[in-house]
């Protein structure tokens, strides 16, 4: 433990310094009304099934940040990969990147699904824009007509890289039929609730 000192001079100096010395998580740099961030991803960041009420649209409003929602019906991580150019002439602040759902679908080689994610993620730092990682389901028999949990692939990725990593969110809401449309997407509710708990997280990590 740093002595009164030591604390009043990290206090001084920085709150993230301090946060770290202390051992409590790590702070990001706050955005400010009307950044552009970018929803990157699959169905899950489009909408589908939610009639309108997708997850960027509902955390633009609690944010006020301009969120672009970037989600491609079917994309793949390869998919996602492919059209980073087109995310990143947006210049975003942030990117928050959710796919890998439809890799496990098509039966994609996890490494596969690993690698892209590490390229996605890298690309897009090496341009200075931030990530936070989404988990998504890892889509079994039992996940599709039980309860539904995260792909491990996106904790072994946020590890290696020590980017945020969003979990459990959408196993949760994907386990829960009030909330889903069909068997793998969430219906307005579902959307909502998600926008609110990511929300919440990224109040943790300093961004709101």
């Amino acid at each position: 433990m740093p002595n009164r000192r030591l604390f009043l001079q990290l206090l001084a100096v920085s709150p993230v310094v301090l946060a770290t010395a202390c051992g409590g998580k790590s702070k990001f740099t706050t955005l400010g009304k009307d950044s552009k961030v970018v929803a990157l991803g699959d169905s899950l960041t489009f909408g589908f099934g939610g009639q309108g009420q997708d997850y960027p649209k509902v955390l633009a409003g609690l944010t006020g940040w301009q969120i672009k929602n970037m989600g491609v019906n079917g994309d793949t991580t390869s998919d996602v990969l492919n059209r980073l150019d087109t995310v990143m002439a947006h210049q975003p602040k942030l990117v928050l990147l959710g796919v890998g759902g439809n890799d496990v679908l098509r039966r994609i080689d996890m490494n596969v699904t690993k690698s892209n994610l590490i390229n996605i993620i890298n690309t897009l730092q090496s341009k200075s824009m931030p990530v936070v990682l989404i988990a998504e389901p890892h889509f079994s028999v039992s996940a599709l007509f039980g309860k539904a949990s995260d792909n491990p692939v996106y904790k072994e990725v946020a590890d290696e890289l020590n980017v945020p990593l969003f979990e459990k969110a959408w196993s949760e809401i994907l386990s829960d039929n009030s909330l889903k449309s069909d068997q793998i997407h969430a219906n307005g509710a579902g959307y909502a609730k998600f926008a609110e708990m990511l929300f919440e997280f990224l109040k943790e990590l300093g961004y709101v």
